[in-house]
This record gives structure tokens, C-alpha cells and sequence, in this order.
């Protein structure tokens, strides 16, 4: 048996392969960012072959930093961004267009054409999502409609839709030469083409949609042996055995895996997901119903999740459009000059609002500004509205779940960041905990993946991994909390409204 685990994490901005211990410890990684493709405003893509190239690179990468071969791997995990929809042809392996990335929004005019007399609900019972740009399906019913040709070829059944997940673990076992097309239940929920009960793809709404089931890859759980790396491949003939959306992923590496439990991943966007155990909960206030995961053929654990569209890309806008910081970490410079945020709130809702808005016609504002604001204070203000939106999610939470929350598990690359997280956890009152591991995400695929082979025996061996780093105690009176959310509400409602048909 094989010492080690492999993760592969092809996230928003970069792929990474990270190899961990028995003990969830980071023995080496590899790292490279791909091209943000912004053809204009609202559109975001990347290069498929370009992540497939750079995945293959960071493995090498990651071997050879810490000295290894495949021998000494006993399986990979894949974990991946959601929604971001890639088509390709099952013969030359080739995309027919770039991906289209989560945050695009150019498909809202058929959002609104399905959605129709039924509103945005229509399908949310079946698929635990509202319609809307963020998901899958409608990428996916874009390119079919605007690629020259790729409707008839998708009909004549040469084409294959995956998201970033089911690219890699097809082009990893051989590609067009018997490549697996296979994705697990959590990205086949993404789509808004999969029943959350019977977890198998509706005929009915791929119909409504005009997407082939043939383009479909088959939905498996997130933890079996899928297949084998191909023999080109560094990995040569070692087992690829978990996968699971980032966002469940970093749940699993938190080892939140039951009842209750819950984790906030701060990355690109802000993602909390709160475990509901075997049952469907179907949410009354603007949260998504999803699998948290499925293990063999144990029964799915379902949650609730809160998806932000904006947060770490905000520190990014700052920096690469607005250019008032040079680096992400000088933001948590600039915040602390200032002992509050002068009244100034930003509500970053760049391509809309997500969970619990869902608001497609809101954009981005900066308000309560005076002659007395600086770019302290803006820096703060956007450090701030990471924690606000946050607790507009957890409140849905906790209205839906009827459980009130006792701490937040955190991970994501802004929990460095003290003054956000002690922040986070005054605007919501109970303690923020930092796990020794923070690269939760990559170790939720890379447990999922031993799971499956017995690297880890159960679920127990996992949560003793677990190890608590750093608790950021609430210390913010009740009264100012209550002033500040206050103000951060009426700042959402000067965002929406915003985009008319003739304003994009």
C-alpha cells in the first residue's frame, strides 16, 4: 500500500495537486494559475486544455518536490470548481468552446425564457436550485445555442458535458481512448438537471433545456474507484477514487459529516454549507438544497447551502482594477489604520446577488461615502462585507434548520486574516475556529478518495485528524451589532434595482 494520497483541486484561479500523510498533513504541493478569460462585461472563461495541461504539470510538480513516485500513491481525489461547464468532443478531445465559469452571467435571457409564467422556483422542489445564471444547465443550453454546429453534433451524440471534475478524470484515464465520463452526486446537483432523491438526471428538464442525455456523464457517488490513471500518465494505474465539489470537499476536509455541523469556506466567493444529515430540507429563505456527500453506497447526506458570489475576488478588484492595494494582504493593512469603517458599506454584488438575495438586477455599491472616507475605510468596508453577507446566510440557516449554530468552522485563503475573522465572528455573535489544516478543500477529496480504498478505515480515523488552530471570541456589544447590520441591510437595498434591459 501506497504512504499517500494525491488531491487534485483544479479551482477559479488555479489547479493544484497537494499530497498528504495518514495524519491530513501536506507532505508537497504544485500550483498553477490559468487565464481569466473576460470576452466582456458579465462573461468569464477559461481555457479547458489549458487546466488539463497545467493539472498534468502540477503533478509532476508535486511528485518531485517531495521526492516520490506513483508507487507511493494509493489513490487520487479529484475536487474541482462547481458549475464551470466544459463540452468537448468524445473523438479528438477537444472543447467546442471555453468554459464558461460559475460567475458568468450572460445567460440570464434564458434563465428568464424557462423560467417563463412559473418564476425562478419551477424546478427547486426536484433539484433543490432556483434557475439561475450561477448553475450548470444553462451554460450548458448557451453553448448549444450560440457554438455554430454543436447542436446537431450534440444530437448526433459526438459531444460530452462535464464540469471541471468529470474534464480532468476523463482526460486522466485515457481520454478519447476509453476515458471515464463519470461525475459524483454533488456536481451533478449543480446543474440543475439531477432529482436530489433519486439522484439521477430528470429527462423531463434536460428536455426543457434542449441538452442531449448522451452529453450526460454517468453520476456516481464521491467515494469508489472510478478508474485508472492512463499509462502516459505519471500516475500510471493508480486509482482515482474520490470526488467531490470544492465546497463539499472543504466540508468533508473539515470533518463536518454530521447533523448540524457546518464549515464557511472564504475563497473567490464565500460558500457555507451546513449538514442536514439523510434528510432533504428544502429551503423557505433563499438557500440551495445539495448533496453533501455519498459514500459507496451508504445513503446521501444532504445540506443547506449559502453561496456569496463575491468576496476574495472583491480584495482582487481592489487590487487589479481599482489599484489601491498591490498585494490581497496590504487590504488587512489598510483596514486596520482605521478604528471602524466611517460609515462607509460595500455591497459587492458584481454579477448579482446570491444566497439569500437571489437578485440578478443587483450590482455593485459603495455607499455612506463623505469627504471624511479614504481608502482606509473603503479597504475595511470591503473586508466587512465579506463578514455581513456571511451572516445573512447563516440567519437563512438558522431559520431553515432551526438550529441555532454554536461555531463556524472556517477555511479558505482569507482566514490569515485576523481583523476579518474576529470581524466574522462579532457580526454573528459566536465563536470563528481555524483548523491547523486550512487547505480543506484538498484534503476533503483526498479523504473521500482513501476512503474508497481503505487508506482510512471510517469516518472516525478522519474526524481525530481534525485539529482546532485558532478561536476568534465575539467581543462586539449587541447594540453595535445591531446598528451595523442594520446599516449593511439598507446598503443591500440601494444594490438592487440596478439592471434594466437596457443596462448591463
Amino acid at each position: 500500500m501506497g504512504d499517500y494520497i494525491l488531491a487534485i483541486d483544479q479551482g477559479t484561479t488555479s489547479s493544484r495537486a497537494i499530497i498528504f500523510d495518514k495524519k491530513g498533513s501536506i507532505i508537497s504541493s504544485g500550483q498553477k494559475e490559468h487565464e481569466q478569460i473576460l470576452p466582456r462585461a458579465g462573461w468569464v472563461e477559461h481555457d479547458a486544455v489549458e487546466i488539463w495541461h497545467n493539472v498534468q504539470e502540477v503533478i509532476g510538480l508535486a511528485l518531485s518536490r517531495a521526492d516520490l513516485t506513483r508507487h507511493h500513491i494509493e489513490a487520487v481525489g479529484i475536487t474541482n470548481q462547481r458549475e464551470t461547464t466544459v463540452v468537448w468532443d468524445r473523438t479528438t478531445g477537444q472543447p467546442v468552446h471555453n468554459a464558461i465559469v460559475w460567475q458568468d452571467t450572460r445567460t440570464q435571457s434564458i434563465v428568464d425564457r424557462i423560467a417563463g409564467d412559473e418564476g425562478v422556483d419551477r424546478f427547486k422542489d426536484i433539484v433543490g436550485l432556483p434557475l439561475a445564471t450561477y448553475f450548470a444547465g444553462t451554460k450548458i443550453a448557451w453553448i448549444l445555442e450560440n457554438v455554430d454546429g454543436v447542436k446537431e453534433r450534440a444530437e448526433a451524440g459526438e459531444l460530452m458535458y462535464g464540469t471541471t471534475d468529470s474534464w480532468v478524470l476523463w482526460n486522466l484515464t485515457g481520454g478519447s481512448d476509453g476515458g471515464v465520463h463519470v461525475t459524483d452526486v454533488t456536481n451533478a446537483s449543480r446543474t440543475l438537471f439531477m432529482d436530489l432523491e433519486t439522484l439521477e438526471w430528470r429527462d423531463d428538464i434536460l428536455s426543457e433545456f434542449g441538452v442531449p442525455r448522451s452529453m450526460m456523464p454517468e453520476i456516481r457517488s464521491s467515494s469508489e474507484i472510478y478508474g485508472y490513471a492512463e499509462d502516459s500518465s505519471l500516475l500510471r494505474e493508480t486509482p482515482i477514487s474520490g470526488i467531490l465539489g470544492d465546497q463539499q470537499a472543504a466540508t468533508f476536509g473539515q470533518a463536518a459529516f454530521h447533523k448540524g455541523e457546518s464549515k464557511n469556506t472564504y475563497g473567490t466567493g464565500n460558500f457555507l454549507i451546513f449538514n442536514t444529515g439523510e434528510e432533504i430540507v428544502r429551503s423557505q429563505n433563499g438557500l440551495l438544497t445539495t448533496p453533501c456527500y455519498k459514500l459507496g453506497d451508504q445513503p446521501t447526506q444532504y445540506a443547506l447551502e449559502g453561496s456569496i458570489a463575491v468576496t476574495g475576488s472583491l480584495i482582487q478588484w481592489l487590487r487589479d482594477q481599482l489599484g489601491i492595494i498591490s498585494s490581497a494582504p496590504e487590504v488587512e493593512e489598510l483596514a486596520k489604520q482605521v478604528d471602524d469603517n466611517g460609515g462607509v458599506y460595500f455591497v459587492p454584488a458584481f454579477s448579482g446577488l446570491f444566497a439569500p438575495y437571489w437578485r440578478p438586477d443587483a450590482r455593485g455599491a459603495l455607499v455612506g461615502l463623505t469627504r471624511f472616507s479614504n481608502r482606509n475605510h473603503i479597504a475595511r468596508a470591503a473586508l466587512e462585507a465579506v463578514a455581513f453577507q456571511t451572516r445573512d446566510v447563516l440567519d437563512a440557516v438558522n431559520a431553515d434548520a432551526g438550529v441555532e449554530l454554536s461555531e463556524l468552522r472556517v477555511d479558505g485563503g482569507m482566514v490569515a486574516n485576523d481583523t476579518l475573522m474576529q470581524f466574522q465572528a462579532d457580526v454573528i455573535g459566536v465563536p470563528v475556529v481555524r483548523p491547523v489544516i486550512a487547505e480543506t478543500t484538498a484534503l476533503g477529496a483526498a479523504y473521500a478518495a482513501g476512503l474508497a480504498v481503505g487508506f482510512w478505515a471510517d469516518l472516525d480515523e478522519v474526524a481525530d485528524n481534525w485539529q482546532e488552530d485558532t478561536r476568534w471570541e465575539p467581543a462586539m456589544e449587541d447594540s453595535e451589532r445591531d446598528r451595523q447590520l442594520r446599516n449593511w441591510h439598507k446598503a443591500v437595498t440601494k444594490s438592487m434595482d440596478w439592471v434594466d434591459d437596457d443596462v448591463k
